[in-house]
């Protein structure tokens, strides 16, 4: 989308705001975890598999990533650290003044409750532990922008809250219950997501040492972090050999597509090292990652 001649708090601001490229991450991990829970589900439930309650997960994990962007966007302009004339990545709605900061106040507000009344409904599925993961969401989806990114959890929190959280709680709303092998599963899809985190931190490891930012790449340094990107697409990858020991050899075969374009974008993120130009990078990782949950999903249900 033409970032040029934004009109304020039109509607291009707003999907601009919203990141919408950013809703792959957030789709992927609750797809395999419906892929995982309607296999299953024809073997172990007692109940049928309830299509409603994968629909709200899905809204839900929609919802609360365009609220996580729209406080990242709000949070980062209020500490100074969107400074147009050293930003790497995409420009953001606040700095910018696409959207007002008293409108961006009220859509975080509103996003917030929009995204626990989706959740609500899951109760009725999952039970009243389904309350205390709505809350878990919330919280650290505030504390993720304003405090834990600074000091290098953003990757754990990746790790659990699009991997661990979305796979293994989409499963248990339908079977009530979570086996070792969609923990597994959780943790590949986790892996898998934390590259768009490396990427991103990569491309600014310079302005986050400046900002105070510790974040993991600036703990371990570029070197290492470039390894440690090839690293988990290649355990993640890896990982499916328990949906082949489970029967489901496809879940493992077709994600083999997502190694080769893996290791390119990995290629290419070495030989740029560093500059916008890397979000060329970014881009290609998010495509991967869609590439990886789509291959899960597909392999999961052609059974």
């Amino acid at each position: 989308m033409n970032e040029n001649d934004v009109r304020q708090d039109s509607l291009k601001a707003w999907i601009l705001a919203a990141r919408p490229k950013t809703l792959a991450g957030a789709a992927v991990p609750v797809m395999i975890g419906i892929a995982l829970a309607y296999v299953d589900a024809k073997i172990y439930a007692t109940s049928p598999f309830s299509w409603t309650a994968a629909a709200l997960c899905l809204l839900f994990a929609f919802i609360m990533q365009v609220d996580a962007n729209f406080i990242n966007d709000f949070f980062d302009y209020a500490k100074g650290n969107d400074d147009t004339s050293t930003r790497l990545g995409p420009l953001r709605a606040c700095t910018q003044g696409w959207v007002k900061i008293d409108s961006m106040k009220r859509a975080i507000a509103t996003t917030t409750c929009l995204a626990c009344l989706t959740g609500l409904p899951l109760l009725w599925y999952g039970g009243m532990e389904m309350l205390l993961v709505g809350v878990a969401c919330v919280v650290f989806c505030f504390l993720y922008t304003t405090h834990l990114s600074y000091i290098g959890m953003g990757d754990l929190l990746v790790f659990i809250f699009f991997g661990i959280v979305p796979v293994c709680i989409t499963y248990y709303v339908q079977l009530h219950t979570c086996t070792w092998q969609v923990f597994i599963a959780s943790l590949a899809c986790g892996a898998v997501i934390d590259c768009l985190l490396i990427i991103n931190n990569y491309r600014d490891r310079d302005n986050d040492r400046r900002d105070g930012k510790k974040t993991l790449v600036v703990e371990i340094g570029p070197e290492a972090t470039e390894w440690l990107y090839l690293t988990w697409g290649i355990a993640a990858t890896a990982a499916g050999i328990t949906f082949w020991v489970n029967g489901h050899v496809l879940a493992f075969l077709l994600p083999l597509v997502y190694l080769p374009l893996h290791v390119f974008t990995w290629m290419k993120m070495r030989r740029i090292h560093e500059g916008r130009q890397l979000n060329e990078c970014l881009g290609e990782t998010a495509r991967n990652i869609f590439v990886y949950g789509l291959c899960v999903t597909v392999g999961l249900l052609l059974i």
